[in-house]
């Protein structure tokens, strides 16, 4: 099965916030990647998701450290395994299923918008 990891990324330079979540996807030579406002509770409301270019292997494997050019710090938060449940890039809307340490649920991200169900 494919990995994903959910690192907390504090300072960057963009982020009025201060702190945002990277939910990184492992996806061949490179990770899809999304910025989430929060971490996205069970049952919870649905917290804000921004599709980000594809980031770099090497954080699926790195448990904190700087990023480069100057875009802050980050600290892995949880990882594991996901499998594929839905991929539709016309329609923005992504659902895999998560199997992490803590971090585990089914996972749909549509357009702007991050759900995790149990």
């Amino acid at each position: 099965m494919p990995r994903f990891v959910l690192l907390e990324h504090t300072g960057h330079p963009d982020d009025p916030a201060g702190r945002h979540y990277d939910l990184l996807l492992e996806a061949a030579e490179a990770c899809r990647t999304w910025r989430l406002a929060d971490i996205p509770k069970p049952a919870g409301p649905a917290v804000a998701a921004t599709l980000l270019s594809d980031h770099r292997l090497v954080w699926l494997e790195r448990l904190e450290g700087e990023v480069s050019g100057g875009r802050g710090f980050a600290r892995r938060v949880d990882a594991g395994a996901y499998e594929w449940l839905a991929d539709e890039p016309g329609e923005s809307r992504i659902e895999v299923r998560l199997k992490g340490e803590s971090f585990s649920g089914q996972l749909s991200i549509t357009g702007p918008s991050a759900v995790l169900q149990r």
